[in-house]
């Protein structure tokens, strides 16, 4: 059986790294530039076709990706003359790989219905060398029929692959995940630099609290960058990171409810890119709370 054509919206860090893992899989994919050449050329030399609009994507696809940065960039894609609906094949599916409001996401899927295709919301978990390798996290949600007819093309660039119910479910997840991880990258940056300040060695601080219960991923991220000077096994901006703890906060407050534990994520982040450090990486908090404390750094220049 032939493998369904692909187009893809957005190439950044990630959505490169997928794309490249779709072509060593034998997909035929169709793309289309935004703000980089450098991806775009790279993929068009390994065999990927390019076009000019979004239109154009989901004429030549089967299935339409997304991988962009947020709703308003997705609703963008979607909607217009030149947007994915516009040139939606029948039965074509579409999927949102980024990290959008529910909100948003089941507004699109009701009007990729009455055009006749189904809309997915499949937010990730993992970073882009994962994606080479074919190794995300991916949280789908949306129409069961739909998400079958895609599944083996998910399971060829996500390892761990779920459905987990009706659309919006995803990136309702999603955001509850981001919130949990960004709030403990921001605690465990704000850790080691207070630790600084009383004068405690960082090292000696992360070998008592990983061999405790609050042990994680995220923890091992920040003293990557805090100890040893690398904060690219986390490559996700503070950028986006506040994008997305906004979101979780607006979210909640469409249920009805404030979350107490947002607020300090959502200021450290905002006043970090105050700062001037938005393009940095989330691990590089930790120079932001430096400058917040006005301590000098121990890790080592990198």
């Amino acid at each position: 059986m032939s493998k369904p054509s692909i187009g893809f919206i957005g190439i950044g860090l990630m959505g490169a790294a997928m794309c490249n893992r779709l072509l060593d899989q034998g997909y035929n994919l169709t793309t289309i530039a935004n703000r980089s050449r450098e991806r775009v050329d790279q993929l068009v030399s390994r065999g990927a076709a390019e076009v000019t609009t979004a239109r154009e994507i989901a004429q030549a696809s089967d299935i339409v990706m997304l991988c962009v940065d947020t709703s308003a960039s997705v609703e963008s894609r979607m909607y217009g003359d030149d947007g994915v609906i516009a040139g939606m094949r029948d039965a074509a599916v579409v999927i949102d790989f980024g990290t959008s409001l529910p909100a948003s996401s089941q507004a699109i899927g009701e009007d990729v219905l009455k055009a006749g295709g189904i809309f997915l919301d499949a937010p990730l978990g993992r970073t882009p060398a994962h994606a080479l390798d074919g190794l995300l996290n991916i949280m789908c949600s949306g129409d069961k029929a739909g998400y079958d007819r895609v599944e083996p093309v998910l399971k060829d660039v996500g390892e761990n692959v779920f459905h987990l119910g009706e659309l919006g479910t995803g990136h309702t997840i999603k955001l509850l995940n981001n919130f949990f991880a960004q709030t403990c990258a921001n605690a465990m940056a704000e850790a080691f630099v207070m630790a600084d300040k009383a004068g405690v060695d960082r090292q000696k601080v992360y070998d008592v609290m990983s061999a405790g219960p609050g042990h994680s991923v995220i923890m091992d991220f920040v003293k990557d960058y805090a100890i040893d000077g690398n904060p690219d096994n986390m490559a996700f901006s503070i950028r986006n990171a506040r994008k997305d703890i906004g979101y979780y906060a607006a979210m909640a407050e469409s249920l009805g409810v404030e979350s107490i534990m947002v607020t300090g994520a959502r200021q450290a982040f905002g006043l970090s890119m105050a700062h001037g450090h938005g393009d940095k990486y989330v691990p590089q908090q930790v120079d932001f709370f430096e400058e917040l404390f006005e301590t000098k750094s121990p890790k080592p220049s990198t």
